[in-house]
């Protein structure tokens, strides 16, 4: 354990007609915890202060006045998980408009020749419209029927890394495809 001693949250009090002493208590004592928190999770400095003030907007309204220190550190960093679940759901969702025009376009029952070199030739284009590492990600996920954990193992990445580079690479197949 570190010598340096941690500074006792006290109760905190609701705020009045003369201002938000006890909420500016509050924050004062916990943002540096929540910004490190939620800037381990985002790596980058932007998204980090605004996902911290996205933490106290949400959780000050709501904190409870006889709330202990520790209960008000971890509302806190529970308030922040959300937070960083609603960015990350955000920041890699796929709209459903782009879902149903896909599901709404009608399927071909029996594919003819010609269809099938042109499917391959289309695949080619996009594939080869891509970035290597992108491309590499495709051709070994969908290509080759790689597992996750083998593609990762064959580009010398992480599982959660391939998963984010194929989900990426697929995003940007799409908006290639789209341009077409």
């Amino acid at each position: 354990m570190s010598d340096v001693a941690r500074p006792e949250l006290r109760v905190v009090s609701p705020p009045d007609a003369e201002g938000m002493a006890g909420w500016d208590e509050v924050y004062r004592e916990t943002v540096v915890m929540i910004y490190r928190y939620i800037y381990a999770r985002v790596g980058n400095r932007p998204d980090a202060e605004d996902l911290t003030t996205h933490v106290y907007m949400r959780a000050l309204p709501r904190l409870r006045v006889e709330a202990a220190a520790a209960e008000v550190r971890s509302y806190l960093v529970t308030t922040a998980k959300t937070v960083l679940a609603d960015h990350w759901r955000d920041h890699y969702d796929v709209q459903l408009a782009e879902l149903d025009d896909t599901l709404a376009a009608p399927i071909v029952e029996e594919p003819t020749p010609g269809d099938e070199e042109a499917g391959v030739r289309r695949a080619a284009r996009i594939l080869n419209s891509l970035p290597d590492h992108y491309r590499r990600v495709l051709e070994l996920r969908f290509l080759r029927g790689y597992s996750l954990r083998e593609t990762a193992g064959e580009l010398g990445i992480t599982v959660g890394n391939a998963k984010v580079l194929q989900h990426r690479a697929l995003r940007r197949a799409a908006l290639t495809e789209g341009e077409d």
